[in-house]
This record gives C-alpha cells, structure tokens and sequence, in this order.
C-alpha cells in the first residue's frame, strides 16, 4: 500500500467546478485503486495553505501528493514538496500528481494528464513518477511559465476578476491589447545579451500557458531548459494570425516571435511592472533572475510501459 494526499483547492475555477469538488471525496474512494493506495483528502483554506500541507506530507513520507485545482495550486504542492526535498536526510520520493480542475490547466495539460477528473484519477491507478525541471524568477518557483509584458497585465486582470474560465480570459485580453505600451527588454547571461522591445516575454518550461494556448509549442520539461518566447511590438499587426498560430502550436514560426534557449538569464526591465508565475500576478522586482532547475521535481504521468 502506497500513501496518497489529495489537496483539494475549493475556490480554483469555474463555479461549476468548485462544486464539483464537493463530491470529489467521494469519486476518490470509488475510482483510487484500494489495493494500491490508502488516501488521505484535505481542502485548502488559505492562500500558502497548500504548500504547508504538501511539506507536511512529504515530511510524513507520503509516496504522493495531488493537486486539486489549476496551475496556482500545483505551483503552491510543488512548492512544499520542494521544500522537502531541500531538507538533509529527506529523500525525494513524494512525487507531484495533479486532478486538474482549475482555469487554464496549463502544466497538467503540457504533460497529457486528462482534465476529467475521473479519467486523472484512473491515470493514477496505472501511473509512474518521472522528474521533471521545474523554474526560479528571484528565487519563486514556476512549473510551466512566467512572464512579463501583455500576459501579466492579462494574468492580473484575470486574478482580480470575480469570474473563471476561458471566455473570461478572452475578454481581458481584448480589455487592453489595443492600449498596451509595450517595454524594452535587456537579457544577460548564458551566453546572451540581447536588448528588445516587446509585447511579451514568456520564460517557458512547458509549452503553454493553458486552455492549449501553446505559447512555446517546442517546450520540454526535461531537457534542463527554458524557451523564452519574445513577442515583436508590432505584434497587434498580426493579432489575428498570432491567435491562430497560439492554438494550432505553430506561434514559434511566426515573425513576430523570436525564441531563445537559455538555462538562466537575468531580464532587466526599464520598470517595474506586472509579471506572473504560472499565471498568478506577483509582486516582482524590476531585474528578476530567471534559471531552470533539471530534474527537480517527481511527477505523476501516465505509465509508459
């Protein structure tokens, strides 16, 4: 028997979700294999309150910790287990697993974990544990992307609305996409030293941002590195296309988009200015260092063989 920890964030996504984790506890019981695993389910209370249980957890040995909800909630777990894994004598066994029922569901995506909860919790029947790179900005933890430019602006837009989902995303990127200034950009290091202006800059470890916006289609989270995705200024003169290319993963090809690989690089910005980890707006400062840390996190996917 394997010890497995749900932690369940009631207030991630739509309203429709929130209420369908109500009755997640109990679909738990039916679908979780009993012969392999002995569940324990929390629900979250308060910002941070999930990565308190995720150490706690893995502290305790739990071969699993699952992530209920969107992006911010797997990046609070991988926080904690992190943590843990950062303290002498804990071995780093607790791997990651994620049901996910949040907004954008962009890393759960990234890694083909199926958005219906039952079928995730049937994955995890016939799962294994792979490692994964997860990324620093100043030290904060990211598993899929980060960023600064026109998606943070949206990304706190989207934080402060009282609605979820993806119509909701939508209508705070037509909000300010005709009235964003954009900045310029200084990135050092690796290697680099390349100054841009630009609409956006996303360092990616994964390949979207979610709803399969595939914002950095060649992405991989095992390969030790970023892709970091420069939108050109002019980008609103191929808005249409750029929409089109975001879906159909080919962004990378377009030429109002500039990538570049990099372990880490320091991005120095004219200002202060919104930035978000894994979609969350955060208070940043105006030089943030940006690195990738192979191999630094256990995750739950689908067993290969």
């Amino acid at each position: 028997m394997k010890n497995i920890a749900f932690i369940i964030n009631p207030v991630s996504g739509s309203k429709e979700t929130q209420s369908a984790k109500k009755k997640l506890p109990k679909l738990i019981m039916q679908t979780l294999d009993a012969e392999q695993w002995l569940p324990n389910i929390a629900f979250t209370e308060y910002a941070g309150h999930a990565t308190e249980l995720a150490y706690q957890y893995a502290r305790m040995g739990f071969d699993a910790v699952v992530a209920v909800g969107g992006d911010g909630t797997v990046n609070e777990v991988a926080k904690g287990l992190v943590k843990s894994y950062q303290q002498s004598g804990i071995s780093r066994q607790t791997a990651l697993g994620i049901i996910p029922m949040g907004s954008g569901n962009g890393f759960a995506r990234h890694l083909n974990i199926p958005i219906r909860p039952q079928k995730a919790l049937e994955m995890i029947n016939h799962s294994e544990p792979i490692s994964v790179d997860y990324g620093l900005a100043n030290g904060k933890l990211f598993v899929s992307t980060c960023g600064t430019g026109f998606d943070a602006v949206v990304a706190d837009n989207f934080a402060a609305s009282n609605k979820r989902g993806f119509m909701t995303y939508v209508q705070n990127v037509l909000k300010d996409v005709f009235s964003y200034t954009p900045q310029t950009y200084h990135l050092v290091g690796d290697g680099l030293d390349v100054t841009h202006k630009a609409f956006l800059i996303t360092f990616a470890n994964a390949n979207q941002w979610g709803y399969e916006a595939l914002i950095a289609p060649k992405a991989s989270v095992q390969d030790g590195k970023m892709d970091i995705m420069l939108m050109s200024s002019h980008a609103i003169l191929g808005s249409a296309s750029l929409a089109l290319r975001l879906f159909a993963g080919s962004i990378d090809d377009s030429h109002f988009m500039d990538t570049i690989r990099a372990k880490e690089v320091t991005l120095e910005r004219e200002e202060a200015a919104p930035f978000h980890l894994d979609g969350d707006p955060v208070e940043m400062e105006k030089d943030i260092h940006i690195q990738i840390i192979p191999d630094g996190l256990r995750v739950l996917v689908e067993k290969r063989f």
